[in-house]
Formats: structure tokens, C-alpha cells, sequence
């Protein structure tokens, strides 16, 4: 993974993960309106954008970005916070070392394993050049709910990643599963899936709730995946700082 950094690394780290087919520049928006008071680190996830490299596996992403802080942030950051795919890594993080973080943000992970996830291989295969086309890259955007001015860079990214990252990413995604550890974290959690996303985000939002003690179930009221922290990237923010301080979304 590679690393993108905003504001004075003196001030409260805080690392947000992107959803998957993305990359730090979907995150532009909330970097802006928090780096003025936190460092704000965007990992690029192995096998997107300018990475080069090969996505693996959410586990071996968790255990690279904790490596990270390890080393660059003496063992503790003080939040942690992903999207779709970036929220599966941000929960495994939190299963892997429970102390890591004070505060995580946990945004449309899906933790409800899918029928047929293993065995999409050949379909990806079948469908792989089709992500060099625009017309199917614009149907792409639409259902990441990217923004227009987003759209350019999320092409130029697509046509990137490798079919071996598409189809580990296609299988991480689709088979994870909450760990026994999660319970053990001792992070304030933050729990946030859209009022329009899909039943089975809903209730991998749920269960999420469920297994982990004290945290905190948000359902942002008529959005779909991923449109609280891309589209609307005030809102996601004065959410987050208003979890960070304590107080309660009215």
C-alpha cells in the first residue's frame, strides 16, 4: 500500500480507507475539511490506482496498514475509518489488535458472506475488458455514487487494476466474515450503512452492531452506498467530529 498524507504529522492522525475501484482522491473532499485539524492519511489499497501492486486479501491489507502504524505511528493511531471495502480492512483491523485506535468508523462493510462469491472467477474473466470501456465505467460510477468530477480519474484508475486484484478483491469481499475477536476492541465504533443500500448491508450493519459492544448504529436517512462520504462529505464530517466529541446525532 501506499500512503498519501495531509496536515502536520504533529496533530491527531486520523487514516480513511476508500472503497473498492477507488482510490484517496474519492476522499478529497472530507481531507479538506479535516486536515486543518488532524493528520489525515489515505492509504492507497494494494491493487488500485497508483499502487502497482497486487490486492491479496482484506486480512493481509490489515495487517499491512497495522505494520504501518506500527512504525510510523508508534503502535496507535487516533482513528481509523473505511468505506465498503476499506471498512471490511478497517474491521479486521480492529480484530487483530484490539488497542490500536480510540475511534473507528465503520461505513457499508459487508460482513454476510455471498452465495457464489468463490466461484465468480470466470465471469470476471468473460467481463474483464469491459472495464476500458467508458459507457461501462460511467454505470461503475454510478453505482459507487461518484460524483461527475470524480469520474475522469476513477477511468483512468480502472483501467489499472489487474484481473488477479479484481478477482482477489471480488472473492475478499464477498466471503468476509465478523471474527470473534471484534468483541475484544477496545475502540469507540461508529457503525454507518444508507437507509437505500442493499438488505444485506443493512444487516451486515446490524450484525456489526451486534458484535461489538458500546458501538454506535447510524442509518443516514435516503442514500445509497457510499453517497454519505463522497457526496455528501460536510454531513460525514460534522458526523464524525460531533462521534470524536461525545455528542449524539440529533
Amino acid at each position: 500500500m501506499r500512503y498519501r498524507e495531509f496536515g502536520e504529522k504533529t496533530l491527531p492522525t486520523i487514516i480513511l480507507l476508500h472503497g473498492g475501484g477507488l482510490s484517496w482522491w474519492s476522499l478529497s473532499n472530507v481531507i479538506k475539511s479535516l486536515q486543518e485539524q488532524y493528520r489525515v492519511v489515505t492509504p492507497v489499497i494494494d491493487g488500485h490506482g497508483e499502487d502497482g501492486g497486487t490486492f491479496l486479501s482484506i486480512e493481509d491489507s490489515a495487517k499491512k496498514l497495522i505494520q504501518w502504524i506500527d512504525a510510523e505511528c508508534g503502535g496507535k493511531v487516533f482513528a481509523i475509518g473505511g468505506l465498503s471495502l476499506g471498512a471490511q480492512i478497517t474491521v479486521d483491523v480492529l480484530s487483530q489488535r484490539s488497542d490500536i485506535v480510540e475511534y473507528a468508523i465503520i461505513e457499508s462493510a459487508l460482513v454476510c458472506p455471498l452465495k457464489g462469491s468463490q466461484s465468480m472467477g470466470a465471469l470476471l474473466k468473460l467481463s474483464y475488458g469491459l472495464i476500458r470501456r467508458r459507457w461501462f465505467a460511467k454505470l461503475q460510477a454510478k453505482s459507487l455514487s461518484l460524483p461527475e468530477n470524480m469520474f475522469e480519474q476513477y477511468f483512468e484508475d480502472s483501467k489499472k487494476m489487474s484481473l488477479r486484484s479484481l478477482e482477489n478483491i471480488t472473492q475478499s469481499n464477498g466471503s468476509y466474515q465478523i471474527k470473534t475477536s471484534l468483541k475484544d476492541t477496545k475502540a469507540k465504533v461508529m457503525i454507518i450503512a444508507g437507509s437505500k443500500e442493499l438488505g444485506v448491508m443493512k444487516k451486515s450493519a446490524e450484525m456489526l452492531h451486534a458484535a461489538i459492544p458500546g458501538s454506535v448504529l447510524y442509518l443516514a436517512p435516503g442514500l445509497k452506498h457510499g453517497e454519505l462520504s463522497i457526496c455528501r462529505s460536510d454531513e460525514f464530517v460534522t458526523l464524525l467530529t460531533n462521534f470524536f466529541s461525545g455528542k449524539k446525532k440529533e
